[in-house]
């Protein structure tokens, strides 16, 4: 993902509620999703990276069942079968292509990198939604969508070439960013079916749509892997992507909605990225040089830039969520 439809929860400034508890939930939501990076990397010692997108997406899609029934009791769905079709390929691209690229691309660069460059969704966005006429590019736009690129182009300069087999690969930064690129798409072809649909069940019929995509590969993938021989601790990994970031975080972020203005929420995804590089260091032990963290500041001034170019009028869709990040802001992706 993802990742906004929900704009349309804010509530009025009268209604907007902003207790210790709503920021503590909020930074909740935060350390669930940088967390999902180094869930992803501890997985990916004993899972095959195919066999691990599907396991979480079959996950996934089991454990939003409860938010979506509990949904569609108290405020009745009804759905076409051209919404239907339309929320297929949309859960193809947007869950199990997102999901996988992100999986993928994890297993051959850091956390560090895969922070960086899946949060760089909302400059995604908003190009997409300027192709497709629902946002303006204005010279304060193209301005931050340049700064950010710099940055990119400073961290491929700067930071030595990895050997071979190293934790951070060009391959992997592009994977992530692939995945990136996959729920940007999600999130402006979605935008229609946010018109008439709330997010919980939008993303509900993608997550289950991406667990069916997937379920041949669990299945393909077994026959390779002996999955009674897994450690617990990569299975409690596996359930933590599905359950903390594809579904409590992402929960706590429509929550959070309804109480706070988008661009207020969106503020605290810059946290992300630190935090998820700190845990890396603390929980993995990799290395995060001084080009890294200069090349990181430069690529999130231009994505804050481009992200506060956008008039109240004129804001790109909120995305239905990437990956179990449901979110506008850099936060986007973990995928």
């Amino acid at each position: 993902m993802s990742g906004r439809p929900a704009a349309g929860l804010a509530l009025s400034g009268g209604q907007r509620e902003r207790s210790p508890a709503l920021y503590a939930l909020i930074a909740l939501m935060i350390l669930g999703w940088s967390g999902n990076y180094v869930a992803g990397k501890i997985a990916l010692r004993e899972f095959p990276p195919l066999l691990l997108t599907g396991v979480r997406a079959i996950l996934a899609g089991v454990l939003i069942l409860p938010p979506y029934f509990w949904e569609r009791r108290k405020n009745g769905v009804t759905w076409t079968w051209e919404e239907a079709r339309l929320l297929l390929v949309l859960g193809l691209l947007g869950v199990s292509g997102n999901q996988l690229l992100f999986v993928l691309g994890l297993s051959r660069t850091s956390v560090a990198h895969a922070a960086i460059f899946a949060n760089l969704t909302p400059f995604t966005v908003l190009l997409l939604s300027s192709l497709r006429g629902l946002e303006r590019i204005t010279r304060r736009k193209v301005a931050g969508m340049a700064i950010a690129l710099s940055g990119v182009l400073l961290l491929k300069l700067l930071e030595p070439a990895p050997p071979h087999g190293a934790s951070a690969s060009l391959v992997g930064d592009l994977l992530i960013f692939s995945g990136s690129f996959a729920f940007s798409l999600f999130t402006v072809f979605g935008k229609p079916l946010t018109r008439r649909h709330s997010t919980v069940t939008v993303n509900a019929f993608a997550y289950i749509a991406g667990a069916f995509f997937m379920s041949p590969v669990v299945v393909w993938g077994r026959g390779d892997t002996a999955l009674a021989r897994i450690s617990a601790g990569s299975w409690l990994a596996v359930l933590y992507m599905a359950l903390f970031s594809s579904v409590i975080s992402y929960l706590i972020y429509y929550y959070a909605l309804g109480r706070m203005s988008p661009s207020r929420v969106s503020t605290f995804s810059y946290f992300q990225p630190p935090l998820a590089t700190v845990l890396g260091v603390l929980a993995l032990g990799e290395h995060v040089s001084t080009a890294l963290v200069v090349s990181a500041a430069v690529i999130f001034a231009g994505v804050y830039l481009t992200e506060r170019a956008v008039t109240p009028s004129s804001r790109p869709p909120q995305a239905p969520a990437r990956d179990g990040r449901a979110r506008r802001g850099p936060a986007e992706a973990a995928r």
